[in-house]
């Protein structure tokens, strides 16, 4: 799970490129069924990305806070 606003840069950063990958993908692969063995990884991969972002996004920082507050009690 993204923790800060830096991990969720980094997160994003990943998503772009992974988006990038699969697009590459689409244009350069001909052969249908190579291309879902190909991209099926990555777009695997970005739903659980994007998941997570939104994730991260749903929660206001301070929950982050109460929660690391519980961890150390």
């Amino acid at each position: 799970m993204i923790q800060n606003d830096k991990e969720l840069e980094g997160t994003l950063n990943r998503i772009e490129r992974f988006r990038s990958q699969v697009l590459h993908l689409r244009n350069v692969e001909t052969n249908p069924k190579v291309y879902e063995l190909s991209a099926g990884g990555f777009v695997s991969e970005l739903a659980r990305m994007n998941f997570e972002v939104n994730e991260y996004l749903s929660l206001h920082p301070n929950r982050f806070i109460e929660e690391s507050d519980l961890i150390a009690a």
